[in-house]
């Protein structure tokens, strides 16, 4: 299972630059709000179609509804994503872009790491993984020089 979760991300990681620069390309044709829109109407169509296939049933929709609210809060991050790649991309670049959100989500996960948020378990800061940190907002602000 750790070999199929690694190909996961790392197939998700390959989609995400393209994401950022398809849906940036869209987002200039379109506008970063009708682009933004039409791809989470698009999305929520695969995953129920996926869901259905998957599941053989809808019944994850209202067992998700059922959940505290705050885990509600990972589509919010989710839209904010997506409108962030979609505006940013065509002004600063498909490579800004990704380097950046990917910077950001290093610290941000470092952060929900040591302090065991959202139920997580605890995994401390280490010299190793603040130098990672570090060494990854150095290279997202470089890929801002054209």
């Amino acid at each position: 299972m750790t070999a199929i979760a690694i190909a996961l991300v790392v197939a998700g990681g390959f989609a995400g630059a393209v994401q950022a620069a398809v849906m940036g390309k869209f987002g200039e044709r379109v506008g970063t709000l009708e682009a933004f829109a039409f791809a989470t109407l698009l999305t929520a169509a695969i995953a129920a179609a996926l869901l259905v296939v998957g599941r053989r049933s809808v019944a994850g929709y209202s067992e998700a509804a059922r959940q505290p609210v705050w885990l509600w809060s990972a589509a919010a991050c989710g839209a904010l994503i997506v409108v962030g790649i979609t505006f940013a991309a065509p002004r600063i670049g498909t490579t800004a872009t990704v380097g950046i959100v990917t910077a950001g989500n290093l610290a941000m996960a470092a952060v929900v790491d040591r302090f065991g948020l959202f139920g997580l378990e605890r995994i401390g800061l280490t010299w190793q993984r603040i130098a990672g940190i570090v060494l990854l907002g150095a290279g997202a602000a470089l890929t801002l020089r054209k």
